[in-house]
């Protein structure tokens, strides 16, 4: 056990010294850290929400507003496809109590017909891994011998809110990476709720309303045959059509309204790219569409020049230019009353892409960095008193044995401020708890070896013998001990969120480093310097 070949002692040497080329970095500013060459360690702890100030944000995803969505769209798929066979139905053809759709169908022998339009409107399943699901998408029953009801499945309901949820995660942090936040903490809470935590951030107004923002764009022909003025007049609008705002930023002025078909030619999915650009010194927003999207765009400006195209977002218009001439590239621009931050955040909204659903604030949350302040400050005197405490203590009993733990501290605490700094891991208030925990925990090991040689060394055995059974004999219960630990903190990692992560980070960097330094790193000081005194007894 005291024996180390010089690979072993280079190795251990090797990793003690990285622990402090990883942690330095972190006593300097962060401007003169990132002007580091890259060969040379720059990586910095990132401190958490509660450490440097930000926003903490529970958003709740409008999963009901997906099974609408779906109706609605089968909605107008029936229409089409029922007036292409010329079968009539009455009292209109919608939504009813947000889960079902109604068709009364005026001639019965054309009933069976349209049960079968509707049934092929139905999407078809993929079972899941369970071999649940499958099929269509949608019941369809006949009520009084003439009314079709169409409603999803139950299956199909919380496959589609499940996707959701996992697609609007998705967006949003695609969403907040695009605006430069550091070590954003984006997670899943319950069934419908998602989680944000953002460190650093000083307008998280700015982050709302990118949140705040379905961001489903579409390309849809203005109604050329209705007047804004009638629809207003009557307050009926054509079936097939609706009325929409114009999207204006400036509050005193009275928003354009538009007669809009609610047929979708080309679907903001198809974008690829959307950028901030300026066009005769505006700033407008470029976009462009994949393969697909330029070939709807082309047949759709191709077929209809001199028409109104209206670019419509979250159900408002944004521009409505008039098709000058067919737009074959798959590539324009929207113009509007933007500024170039506006500019700048809708394109950031496009390219992330649509949010599948509406998300609401449920919770809001700002943590002031004068917080974060005080809580660091806390942390330092906590962590440094605890230091100093535990190196007095094994020095005062255990001499120059405890003068080894001490060095072995020392490098413990590197080691973990160079994990944390390499792994990008964030830090917060539990987790300097746990670094504090780890101070105790890394010479817990030593205690239990020390009292052991002093057992040895009361029955007689020479300092050799002693030191060397101590090691031996302790090295069981050391490994048990903390590998139960180790385990406690990965279940922590595994089920925990948010501040218990943290603390879990810190508690299973510092189990392992302290094992390290404890069953190796000290045991290499003592076994040298029993090599060069070769003491009679041990002072200890």
């Amino acid at each position: 056990m005291l024996y180390f070949a010089n690979w072993k002692i280079t190795l251990i040497a090797l990793v003690s010294v990285a622990g402090i080329l990883f942690t330095l970095p972190n006593f300097l500013d962060r401007s003169t850290a990132e002007g580091l060459p890259d060969w040379v360690p720059h990586q910095q702890i990132n401190l958490g929400l509660d450490l440097q100030g930000g926003s903490h944000l529970l958003l709740e995803v409008d999963t009901n507003a997906v099974v609408l969505e779906r109706l609605e769209n089968l909605v107008e798929g029936a229409r089409a496809d029922l007036r292409k066979e010329r079968i009539g139905y009455s009292g209109g053809l919608g939504v009813t109590d947000g889960s079902k759709v109604l068709v009364r169908v005026r001639k019965p022998e054309q009933l069976e017909k349209a049960v079968e339009i509707v049934k092929e409107l139905g999407n078809v399943m993929t079972p899941n891994a369970m071999g649940q699901g499958g099929g269509r998408d949608i019941d369809v029953e006949v009520l009084d011998g003439n009314i079709i009801q169409v409603t999803m499945t139950e299956p199909a309901i919380l496959d589609r809110k499940r996707a959701a949820v996992d697609q609007s995660i998705e967006i949003v942090r695609r969403r907040i990476d695009q605006t430069g936040t550091r070590e954003p903490t984006i997670q899943r809470q319950g069934d419908d709720r998602i989680l944000i935590q953002l460190p650093g951030v000083k307008d998280p107004d700015r982050i709302k309303r990118l949140l705040g923002k379905t961001a489903k764009m579409v390309f849809r022909f203005v109604d050329i045959k209705s007047n804004v003025a009638d629809v207003l007049r009557t307050g009926r609008v054509p079936p097939g059509s609706e009325l929409l705002e114009q999207e204006t930023r400036d509050p005193s002025e009275s928003p354009r309204q538009y007669v809009v078909r609610k047929r979708v030619m080309v679907s903001g999915e198809s974008l690829v790219d959307s950028q901030p650009t300026f066009d005769q010194g505006r700033p407008v927003v470029s976009f462009r569409f994949d393969s697909v999207g330029a070939k709807k765009f082309a047949d759709a400006t191709s077929k209809n020049v001199g028409r109104l195209f209206a670019i419509v977002l979250d159900g408002k218009v944004i521009s409505a230019p008039e098709i000058q001439s067919p737009i074959l590239g798959g590539s324009g621009i929207i113009t509007g009353s933007f500024t170039v931050q506006s500019a700048n955040d809708l394109s950031v909204l496009l390219r992330a892409g649509a949010l599948p659903a509406p998300l609401k604030i449920l919770e809001e949350r700002t943590v002031g960095p004068d917080l974060g302040a005080d809580s660091i400050r806390a942390g330092k005197i906590a962590s440094g008193l605890a230091f100093v405490l535990v190196m007095v203590f094994m020095a005062m009993f255990y001499g120059r044995f405890g003068i080894a733990a001490d060095i072995a501290l020392v490098i413990n605490m590197a080691l973990i401020g160079g994990a944390l700094s390499l792994l990008q891991a964030t830090l917060t208030l539990p987790g300097i708890a746990g670094i504090v925990l780890t101070i105790g925990m890394a010479v817990d090991a030593n205690v239990l070896i020390f009292e052991r040689i002093k057992e040895e060394a009361r029955v007689g055995k020479t300092p050799f013998a002693a030191v060397d059974a101590g090691y031996k004999r302790a090295l069981t219960t050391i490994i048990d001990a903390n590998v139960t630990t180790l385990i406690a903190a990965v279940l922590l990692l595994q089920f925990g969120s948010g501040p218990v992560k943290g603390f879990a980070w810190t508690l299973a960097i510092g189990i392992v480093t302290s094992m390290f330094t404890a069953v190796t790193l000290t045991r290499l000081l003592v076994a040298l310097w029993l090599r060069r005194a070769r003491p009679t007894q041990l002072p200890i």
